[in-house]
């Protein structure tokens, strides 16, 4: 699975502009309400529900906010970059400023294990994020993203 398969450039924002958590993922939900046609309110509670089994921040400055959510067809991500890093209650306490969000099918199983597990590999990749932090563009980010003319991920 690459991330390609789940991202579209559509999904990357490049400067998000958020104050909270709360704030933060109705943003993400707004976006991936264009991408998936679903409603923005249904996946804002989607993302709030995972939340409260335990924060997504992973640590580093990283968050991965998930879901599954009924009248998703295909696992969909959204990535954004914050402005400014924000409090996620993340394992480490530090404040999250890269943030990739994961919509999965209700019945998605091992397919939403597995996208998981490939984005928490790119975001633990020093410096993928590290190009990720400095990239301008959302088109950049993109490509650090999906691994488009890097080698960050070879060897």
């Amino acid at each position: 699975m690459n991330i390609s398969d789940l991202l579209t450039p559509e999904a990357v924002m490049p400067a998000l502009k958020a104050q909270n958590k709360k704030q933060l993922l109705q943003e993400l939900a707004a976006r991936a309400a264009l991408l998936t046609r679903l409603p923005e309110k249904r996946i804002f509670e989607t993302l709030i529900e995972r939340e409260r089994l335990g924060a997504t921040g992973v640590g580093q400055g990283i968050a991965i906010p998930h879901g599954r959510m009924a009248g998703v067809s295909k696992i969909t991500g959204v990535f954004a970059r914050l402005e400014s890093g924000i409090d996620y209650e993340a394992v480490d306490s530090q404040p999250v400023d890269l943030v990739f969000m994961l919509l999965a099918p209700e019945n998605a199983g091992a397919d939403h294990l597995k996208a998981l597990a490939r984005v928490s590999r790119l975001l633990r990749n020093q410096v993928a994020c590290e190009k990720l932090r400095t990239a301008s563009t959302a088109e950049a980010l993109y490509a650090v993203l999906t691994d488009r003319g890097s080698s960050s991920q070879a060897a």
